[in-house]
Protein backbone atom coordinates (compact mmCIF):
# COMPACT_ATOMS: atom_id res chain seq x y z
CA UNK A 1 0.00 0.00 0.00
CA UNK A 2 1.17 3.53 -1.33
CA UNK A 3 -0.19 6.80 0.90
CA UNK A 4 0.09 10.06 0.67
CA UNK A 5 -0.50 12.32 4.31
CA UNK A 6 -0.17 15.72 4.31
CA UNK A 7 -0.28 17.37 7.65
CA UNK A 8 -1.71 21.55 6.90
CA UNK A 9 -1.88 24.71 9.24
CA UNK A 10 -4.76 23.73 11.59
CA UNK A 11 -4.03 23.02 15.43
CA UNK A 12 -3.89 19.37 15.77
CA UNK A 13 -0.44 18.17 14.14
CA UNK A 14 -0.42 15.67 16.77
CA UNK A 15 -2.84 13.40 14.65
CA UNK A 16 -0.67 13.63 11.29
CA UNK A 17 2.19 12.90 13.33
CA UNK A 18 0.21 10.00 15.31
CA UNK A 19 -0.65 9.07 11.46
CA UNK A 20 2.59 8.65 10.48
CA UNK A 21 3.90 6.87 12.92
CA UNK A 22 1.04 4.25 12.96
CA UNK A 23 1.73 3.65 9.19
CA UNK A 24 5.26 3.55 9.88
CA UNK A 25 5.03 0.48 12.59
CA UNK A 26 2.94 -1.37 10.19
CA UNK A 27 5.72 -0.76 7.05
CA UNK A 28 3.02 1.39 4.54
CA UNK A 29 4.84 3.20 2.25
CA UNK A 30 4.27 7.11 2.63
CA UNK A 31 4.72 10.28 0.97
CA UNK A 32 4.58 13.30 2.94
CA UNK A 33 3.82 16.83 2.70
CA UNK A 34 3.58 19.37 5.34
CA UNK A 35 2.76 23.01 4.42
CA UNK A 36 4.63 25.98 5.73
CA UNK A 37 1.52 26.33 8.45
CA UNK A 38 2.03 23.16 9.14
CA UNK A 39 5.41 22.84 9.96
CA UNK A 40 5.17 25.90 12.26
CA UNK A 41 2.33 23.98 14.41
CA UNK A 42 4.59 21.39 15.03
CA UNK A 43 7.08 23.53 16.07
CA UNK A 44 4.38 25.41 18.32
CA UNK A 45 2.37 22.31 19.27
CA UNK A 46 4.87 19.64 19.89
CA UNK A 47 8.42 18.71 21.26
CA UNK A 48 9.36 17.18 17.52
CA UNK A 49 11.75 18.45 15.53
CA UNK A 50 10.86 18.76 11.84
CA UNK A 51 13.13 16.46 10.84
CA UNK A 52 12.18 13.55 13.08
CA UNK A 53 8.42 13.92 11.62
CA UNK A 54 10.07 14.26 8.29
CA UNK A 55 11.64 10.99 8.83
CA UNK A 56 8.31 8.78 9.50
CA UNK A 57 8.01 9.18 6.24
CA UNK A 58 9.26 7.09 3.04
CA UNK A 59 9.56 10.15 1.16
CA UNK A 60 8.86 13.98 2.48
CA UNK A 61 7.85 16.55 -0.48
CA UNK A 62 8.17 20.49 -0.11
CA UNK A 63 4.83 21.70 -0.57
CA UNK A 64 6.22 24.43 -3.70
CA UNK A 65 7.04 21.09 -5.36
CA UNK A 66 4.36 20.90 -8.27
CA UNK A 67 6.75 18.38 -10.27
CA UNK A 68 6.77 15.41 -7.05
CA UNK A 69 5.33 12.34 -8.74
CA UNK A 70 2.66 12.49 -5.99
CA UNK A 71 1.22 15.51 -8.41
CA UNK A 72 0.88 13.50 -11.32
CA UNK A 73 -2.10 10.71 -11.66
CA UNK A 74 -0.13 8.47 -13.61
CA UNK A 75 2.02 7.97 -10.02
CA UNK A 76 -0.42 5.26 -8.23
CA UNK A 77 -1.26 5.84 -4.65
CA UNK A 78 -4.01 4.04 -2.23
CA UNK A 79 -5.31 7.68 -1.61
CA UNK A 80 -4.29 10.68 0.80
CA UNK A 81 -5.53 11.72 4.32
CA UNK A 82 -4.91 15.47 4.83
CA UNK A 83 -4.75 15.63 8.71
CA UNK A 84 -5.45 18.00 10.43
CA UNK A 85 -6.56 19.71 7.19
CA UNK A 86 -7.01 23.77 7.67
CA UNK A 87 -9.63 25.34 6.24
CA UNK A 88 -8.08 26.97 3.92
CA UNK A 89 -6.76 23.77 2.19
CA UNK A 90 -10.04 22.53 2.76
CA UNK A 91 -11.70 25.51 0.67
CA UNK A 92 -8.99 24.86 -2.02
CA UNK A 93 -9.84 21.43 -2.46
CA UNK A 94 -13.41 21.88 -2.68
CA UNK A 95 -13.24 24.76 -5.56
CA UNK A 96 -10.37 22.87 -7.51
CA UNK A 97 -7.51 25.92 -6.77
CA UNK A 98 -4.18 23.74 -6.91
CA UNK A 99 -2.25 26.47 -6.07
CA UNK A 100 0.09 23.96 -4.10
CA UNK A 101 1.56 20.27 -3.38
CA UNK A 102 -1.31 18.98 -0.93
CA UNK A 103 -4.15 20.64 -3.19
CA UNK A 104 -2.95 19.30 -6.28
CA UNK A 105 -1.99 16.05 -4.70
CA UNK A 106 -5.95 15.93 -3.52
CA UNK A 107 -7.08 16.80 -6.65
CA UNK A 108 -5.85 13.87 -8.52
CA UNK A 109 -6.84 11.40 -5.52
CA UNK A 110 -10.80 13.37 -7.26
CA UNK A 111 -10.15 13.13 -10.49
CA UNK A 112 -8.49 9.30 -10.59
CA UNK A 113 -11.08 8.34 -7.99
CA UNK A 114 -8.73 7.41 -5.44
CA UNK A 115 -9.74 7.43 -1.65
CA UNK A 116 -9.04 10.81 0.06
CA UNK A 117 -9.57 11.52 3.85
CA UNK A 118 -9.59 14.93 5.21
CA UNK A 119 -9.65 15.65 9.03
CA UNK A 120 -10.44 19.40 9.44
CA UNK A 121 -10.07 20.41 13.18
CA UNK A 122 -11.81 23.88 13.77
CA UNK A 123 -14.98 24.81 16.03
CA UNK A 124 -16.95 26.55 15.47
CA UNK A 125 -17.91 25.62 12.11
CA UNK A 126 -19.18 28.82 9.49
CA UNK A 127 -21.99 27.93 7.37
CA UNK A 128 -18.72 28.53 4.52
CA UNK A 129 -17.27 25.48 6.00
CA UNK A 130 -19.56 23.47 6.37
CA UNK A 131 -21.02 24.00 2.69
CA UNK A 132 -17.33 23.50 1.12
CA UNK A 133 -17.61 19.99 3.62
CA UNK A 134 -20.69 19.20 1.97
CA UNK A 135 -19.14 20.15 -1.46
CA UNK A 136 -16.58 17.33 -1.09
CA UNK A 137 -18.52 14.99 0.88
CA UNK A 138 -21.29 14.90 -2.39
CA UNK A 139 -17.98 13.69 -4.81
CA UNK A 140 -17.03 11.12 -2.37
CA UNK A 141 -14.19 12.31 -0.09
CA UNK A 142 -14.44 11.12 3.28
CA UNK A 143 -14.93 14.13 6.11
CA UNK A 144 -13.74 12.62 9.02
CA UNK A 145 -13.70 15.64 11.73
CA UNK A 146 -11.28 15.16 14.88
CA UNK A 147 -14.36 14.34 17.34
CA UNK A 148 -13.22 11.69 19.24
CA UNK A 149 -15.78 9.18 20.71
CA UNK A 150 -15.78 8.48 24.59
CA UNK A 151 -17.44 5.39 24.80
CA UNK A 152 -14.23 3.12 25.13
CA UNK A 153 -13.89 5.44 27.94
CA UNK A 154 -10.47 7.46 27.64
CA UNK A 155 -7.83 7.56 30.19
CA UNK A 156 -5.54 9.90 28.54
CA UNK A 157 -4.75 12.67 25.88
CA UNK A 158 -3.40 9.43 23.42
CA UNK A 159 -6.35 7.89 24.14
CA UNK A 160 -8.52 10.44 22.14
CA UNK A 161 -5.83 10.76 19.66
CA UNK A 162 -5.32 7.00 18.76
CA UNK A 163 -9.44 6.77 18.55
CA UNK A 164 -9.34 9.43 15.37
CA UNK A 165 -6.07 7.76 14.35
CA UNK A 166 -7.30 4.68 14.31
CA UNK A 167 -11.30 5.69 11.93
CA UNK A 168 -8.26 7.32 9.88
CA UNK A 169 -6.96 3.45 9.19
CA UNK A 170 -9.98 2.17 8.90
CA UNK A 171 -11.23 4.54 6.06
CA UNK A 172 -8.09 2.94 4.02
CA UNK A 173 -9.09 -0.64 5.36
CA UNK A 174 -5.63 -1.03 7.26
CA UNK A 175 -6.15 -3.69 10.16
CA UNK A 176 -5.28 -2.37 13.35
CA UNK A 177 -5.82 -2.50 17.38
CA UNK A 178 -5.44 1.13 18.10
CA UNK A 179 -8.76 1.73 20.10
CA UNK A 180 -11.41 -0.70 21.66
CA UNK A 181 -13.95 -0.86 19.22
CA UNK A 182 -17.70 -0.63 20.43
CA UNK A 183 -18.99 -4.02 21.75
CA UNK A 184 -15.20 -5.36 22.23
CA UNK A 185 -13.59 -5.68 25.55
CA UNK A 186 -11.16 -3.11 26.84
Amino acid sequence: MRLIVAITGSSGVIYGIKVMEALLKIKIETHLIISQWGERNVQIETDRSLESVKSLATRHYNNDNMAAPISSGSFKTDGMAIVPCSMKTLSSIANGYDDNLVSRAAGVCIKESRRLVIVPRETPLSKIHLQNMTRLADIGVIVLPAMPGFYHRPKSMDDLIAHIVGKILDQFGIEHNIFTRWGEAG
